[in-house]
């Protein structure tokens, strides 16, 4: 019996894992862990892979959730990560250029999409008037300075004309996680977050809702990159590998990101 024959059968390894044995994957014999740093706005995705991910290759990956700014500071003073999947792509390209990535391991997992979004069913019309018409006392924003999504709601409040105009509402979160629990408080009537953080398996999970066009700000590239502290991580070099997966991807997609 061959060994691709030998695995599938003792172990329950799809095809399309075992194809990608040799790309980074280890067996079951040979199970890891991994530490991944993850930007805010993916936390739910990632988790579902993680668990597709032990499954099916027997590799752990214990994450951590955080502003992609903070993981920075982190792993330049030492923190033990060994993946970033950050919510931008300069944090990434920063690390590699100063030696704390490994050196043509990054890429972009994931485009991210900007929501208007209220907690409140109705609150918020398909086409973001609510922002003209006004009723509302408060408006949450990531920092700019910080957060990539925050960057891309003050672009679009630029392109439709509104940014002096709401700026006295604005409530600013540090990060997309403290901007989302604002909306989801209901500290501030409505916000704009990650679509990923109000949507799964294709749909809204609550509240209402405006998808701002992508042609209303620059474009939000995730990139993930391999830390130095896991360049000889078999694990590590398994997941990014899996991310690249229809699996993974698919997951990716149900969350509302773009590929």
């Amino acid at each position: 019996m061959t060994l691709f024959a030998t695995l599938t059968r003792y172990f329950s390894l799809t095809p399309l894992v075992l194809g990608l044995a040799m790309g980074g994957f280890s067996s079951a014999l040979s199970a890891a862990e991994v530490s991944v740093a993850v930007a805010s706005n993916f936390t739910a995705p990632m988790q579902k892979i993680a668990q597709a991910f032990e499954q099916d290759t027997r590799h752990k990956a214990l994450l951590a959730s955080g502003a992609t700014g903070g993981f920075y500071a982190q792993i330049k003073n030492g923190a033990p990560f060994q993946i970033l999947l950050a919510a931008d792509q300069e944090t990434p390209a920063r690390l590699e250029k100063e030696g704390f990535g490994v050196v043509g391991s990054r890429f972009t997992y994931a485009i991210g999409k900007l929501v208007l979004w209220s907690k409140q069913p109705g609150f918020v019309d398909d086409k973001g008037e609510v922002l003209r018409t006004g009723g509302f006392d408060k408006l949450a924003i990531a920092n700019p300075k910080l957060a990539p999504y925050g960057a891309a709601a003050m672009q679009t409040l630029t392109k439709l004309g509104l940014l002096t105009q709401l700026q006295p509402k604005f409530v600013e979160g540090a990060n997309i996680g403290q901007t989302y629990q604002f909306v989801a408080s209901e500290n501030a009537a409505l916000g704009f977050v990650a679509l990923s953080q109000v949507y799964a398996d294709g749909r809204l999970t609550q509240g209402s809702a405006w998808i701002v066009s992508a042609s209303f700000h620059a474009p939000i590239l995730q990139d993930a990159v391999l830390l130095i502290n896991g360049k000889n991580n078999a694990a590590a070099t398994a997941l990014l590998s899996y991310l690249k997966t229809e699996k993974a991807q698919a997951i990716i997609r149900a969350y509302g990101y773009d590929l």
